[in-house]
């Protein structure tokens, strides 16, 4: 009798930007203490216009390292900042009060979502010396033209807040929810939690876990991200994203 294929464990680190420099060094202490480098970093060319990351500098060296190393490496958007003007109110109130008008992807046409995707790719490619592993879009929220240009541009892995996919190929590669925190309001770090105590017992095949740098500023928020992997990893093999390609 074959036995059913292993549950497994992603980890992965938003906003990877010479901003949060101190914030992501202590996020990967944290996170490799329970999964080494089977993690992610979702990096940010220029997170908000204002914090680029220039090759050949000390961050650019720590990145190139990071993904000698193993680490995956994603592109996060190219500023993560949502400059665009919405029609429609559901997603004026996505973009602007569910995620504080960071969704850059959200409004953005095919034309400059593939065109930002092409500028942050080449910069990051050049930086780590190999191909990133794929593109996740800030805020985990796509528009039509950003699902378009993804496509397009042929990125072998994505991920919304409910799935993985390859924008190659099409195919679904996992479903269920990503763990994740929020501090901008005590009543979204509250219901973060509560969200973190119970899908990490869920049994959901592959589960997907995504912290940020403002979690290290909340004491709470770290002791919620240590038991969640903790008890992840018990039941679940850290993996990486390309394993799902496989």
């Amino acid at each position: 009798m074959s036995s059913s294929p292993p549950r497994l464990l992603l980890a992965s680190i938003h906003d990877v930007s010479p901003r949060f420099d101190t914030e992501i060094a202590a996020l990967k202490d944290i996170v490799a203490e329970h999964v080494g480098n089977c993690m992610a970093m979702l990096v940010v060319p220029n997170h908000w216009g204002d914090a680029p990351i220039i090759p050949g500098s000390a961050f650019a060296t720590r990145l190139r390292s990071w993904a000698d190393q193993g680490v995956e490496i994603f592109l996060h958007g190219f500023y993560h900042r949502d400059d665009a003007s919405y029609d429609g109110a559901a997603d004026r109130f996505r973009a602007r009060f569910m995620t504080a008008s960071e969704g850059e992807f959200l409004g953005l046409s095919r034309a400059d979502a593939r065109g930002r995707i092409a500028a942050g790719r080449g910069l990051i490619e050049d930086v780590i010396g190999r191909p990133i592993d794929g593109f996740i879009a800030p805020a985990w929220l796509y528009g039509v033209g950003a699902l378009e240009a993804l496509q397009d541009a042929a990125v072998p892995i994505a991920e919304d807040h409910f799935r993985i996919w390859s924008p190659a190929s099409g195919a679904i590669l996992a479903k269920g929810p990503v763990i994740t925190w929020a501090s901008r309001t005590r009543l979204r770090l509250a219901s973060s939690l509560l969200a973190a105590a119970a899908l990490r017992h869920a049994p959901i095949e592959v589960l997907r876990v995504g912290v940020h740098p403002p979690d290290v500023r909340h004491p709470t928020l770290v002791r919620s991200i240590g038991k969640t992997f903790k008890s992840a990893a018990r039941a679940r093999r850290p993996a990486r994203y390309s394993e799902l390609l496989n």
